[in-house]
């Protein structure tokens, strides 16, 4: 794959749910995200999850978070049980994560479930073994390829994702303006449905929930793990996110305006339904 994703391309990762659907079939994704110093990242993960489409959530974290996505989204299951994909890390820190919790991500990493690894999980993304796919900003793709032994990344963003994702077997989502995917074995593409309004805290964790959201589907649905079908997954992902930015924004009149993380997550509904409108 090259070019630019699509609004067509994106349609394959989404599946109308049916009659014959129950909240199994639809998808279960596990999320440990968020922390006592950054509850918030955790209400929007849970939220963009919800909003993108699936059967249910199960939130694990600390109290103060809980709480909190509980407040907000009291259809999720704050307990531990079966599940077809995770999204761990986001709002966390490496550096004020415990033993236990390390040894709980760890055990995630070293599974079968794929495994959307953000922030502050993706200093253990290099000795992980269970399918995933990494969602660094700029700064924190530096830092995985200094851990890394690689060079530092020069002008091409899509070559030097391609390279990291040789080097951990990951697919590696580049946030950007132009948001780059990378799988092992030379699949590549760029995805430009964004807006510069996406420059804002939060959108990173809204983005890694609806990755999630769709990885937990797709699995649901019996589509393979295989880097290749998680990469084209992340790029829907990343598509649906930037369209729902662009939607949040038009909502705001014909010149746009400011959005916040929680009103990308709320435009996801309709991204989703555009695009299954158009499939």
């Amino acid at each position: 794959m090259t070019g630019s994703w699509t609004m067509p391309d994106t349609a394959h990762a989404l599946r109308r749910p049916t009659a014959a659907d129950d909240k199994y079939s639809r998808g279960v994704l596990g999320m440990r995200t968020g922390s006592e110093a950054y509850p918030g990242a955790a209400v929007l993960g849970v939220e963009a999850a919800w909003r993108t489409g699936l059967g249910m959530v199960r939130y694990l974290g600390p109290s103060q978070p809980t709480a909190l996505v509980l407040a907000r989204r009291p259809e999720t299951v704050a307990a531990d049980g079966r599940v077809q994909a995770w999204v761990i890390g986001s709002g966390t820190d490496a550096a004020a994560r415990g033993p236990a919790e390390s040894e709980a991500l760890r055990a995630l990493l070293s599974d079968t479930d794929p495994v959307v690894v953000d922030a502050g999980a993706l200093d253990l993304a290099a000795e992980a073994t269970a399918p995933r796919i990494l969602t660094p900003h700029e700064r924190e793709h530096a830092r995985l390829r200094r851990a890394l032994g690689l060079p530092a990344a020069g002008g091409d963003r899509l070559a030097a994702a391609l390279e990291t994702a040789e080097a951990t077997g990951a697919v590696v989502l580049l946030k950007g303006s132009a948001t780059v995917v990378a799988a092992p074995g030379g699949w590549a593409t760029t995805v430009e449905s964004g807006s510069p309004w996406l420059a804002t805290a939060g959108t990173g964790d809204v983005l890694a929930g609806a990755i999630g959201a769709l990885v937990a589907g797709g699995v649901a649905d019996g589509r393979t793990t295989d880097a290749a079908s998680l990469a084209a997954i992340a790029a829907s992902g990343a598509w649906l996110h930037g369209r729902a930015a662009r939607l949040a924004t038009a909502a705001l009149g014909p010149a746009g305006g400011p959005i916040t993380a929680l009103d990308v997550a709320a435009a996801l509904p309709r991204a989703v339904g555009e695009v299954l409108a158009r499939a």
